[in-house]
């Protein structure tokens, strides 16, 4: 099927499926956040090694982004690569929960991650090719899925690890990668293919060439350091809640996935309103809320109403201004949207897993330092944001506007 030719029932099914996918993808790698700290008692790890599995994890997982958003703009069936993200999701994260030690599970969930890393520029590739119009907001409807996943895995988790321990916990949550294999196959057929030219070397470089320029290091530097204030926050919390508060698993499992729901519900709403006013406003104002708010728990994070409260809100917002920031990099690059997202999610995952360790060292001292530390990465993203002339491509040109 033609992307051209798509039909709009069409692309509401392939929406419902492509955001089932991406929470069938993002359940394992959800659990982790609520895992790492029973991984974490069980071995006898430092805030700082918890933080680093964390980071490997996600840095491991990122070397897969831009490979596979090159590949995705390259073949025509990408249906079948998605499907095959499934089943590397559901052996890899299998085999980590066997792992014997520290080092052994951290390189398998990083591997077990290339699946679900792959998953994500090719489909989201696909989505903004059906609705160019409408870019954040299909990208938010995407992310619901993965998102949704970051709440009903920790949920999940929470009550599995009292009963279970890590490791059955982490095999369950392969599951649902497992299942939708089977249930993906007919849909893998119904994507739309891509018939374009397919990218070359040259425009490989010439795409690594926009991102060379000042702009485009700039919006790099925006997304490097909200997203390595994000996972600062989703990668501390639940040891925080654990150990300054005392929270069992299930308590701590219950927290976070209500922050991240929060988040879920407001994300597509979010990217709807970035088309229609712009991407810097929903950045900036966004990244400054979280800035206070997580600077508020290193402040105040003695009374736990108010931590929750603060976690509430920074969590919230900042997973509701990710389509906005994914929006942004399809708009400056303006073409080859699979390699462009795959690209962004290289620096989102990648160099902004350094959140989740050097939070994890600063933890090392105080734990509630490891959110002054998010609280300034916050506010220098949106700093960097404001002098920037963001929702426009590299040539100048306004992306289109969603429609009244």
């Amino acid at each position: 099927m033609d992307a051209a030719v798509t039909t709009d029932r069409e692309s509401r099914s392939l929406f419902f499926w492509f955001s089932a996918g991406h929470w069938a993808n993002d359940s394992a790698p959800g659990a982790v956040w609520i895992i790492a700290p029973a991984i974490g008692v069980a071995m006898g790890l430092t805030p700082g090694e918890v933080g680093l599995l964390i980071a490997i994890q996600s840095a491991g997982a990122a070397l897969a982004y831009l490979p596979a958003g090159i590949i995705a703009d390259r073949v025509t069936n990408q249906g079948r690569l998605l499907l095959a993200s499934f089943v590397w999701v559901a052996v890899g994260y299998a085999l980590a929960s066997t792992a014997p030690d520290f080092w052994t599970v951290a390189l398998l969930l990083a591997i077990a991650g290339l699946g679900d890393a792959a998953w994500h520029p090719i489909a989201t590739g696909v989505l903004v090719r059906l609705r160019p119009d409408r870019r954040a907001e299909a990208l938010g409807i995407h992310a619901f899925g993965g998102t949704l996943a970051e709440v009903t895995a920790p949920l999940a988790m929470g009550f599995l690890l009292a009963e279970f321990g890590w490791r059955y916990s982490l095999l369950f949550a392969a599951l649902p990668a497992a299942l939708m294999a089977i249930a993906f196959i007919p849909v893998s057929r119904r994507v739309p293919r891509e018939h374009g030219a397919r990218i070359s070397l040259a425009d490989l470089t010439a795409l690594l060439g926009l991102w060379r320029r000042p702009a485009g290091l700039g919006i790099i530097g925006v997304i490097t350091s909200y997203n390595m204030a994000h996972m600062a926050v989703l990668a501390m919390m639940p040891l925080y809640l654990q150990s300054a508060h005392r929270f069992s698993p299930a308590e701590t499992g219950i927290a976070f996935s209500a922050m991240i729901f929060l988040g879920a519900v407001v994300q597509p709403v979010a990217g709807r309103f970035s088309d229609r006013i712009g991407r810097k406003p929903v950045i900036v104002v966004g990244n400054l809320i979280a800035a206070v708010a997580a600077l508020s728990v290193w402040l105040l994070g003695d009374n736990i109403l108010l931590a929750l409260s603060c976690f509430a809100i920074a969590i919230t917002v900042m997973t509701a201004i990710r389509s906005a920031i994914l929006a942004t990099a399809v708009d400056y690059s303006s073409h080859r949207e699979a390699t462009t997202l795959g690209l962004t999610f290289s620096f989102l995952d990648g160099v902004g897993a350094l959140g989740a360790w050097l939070a994890g060292i600063a933890a090392n001292v105080e734990i509630g330092s490891a959110f002054l530390l998010a609280g300034v990465l916050a506010a220098i993203a949106a700093t960097a944001s404001v002098p920037m002339t963001l929702g426009r491509s590299a040539d100048g040109e306004i992306p289109m506007k969603v429609r009244p």
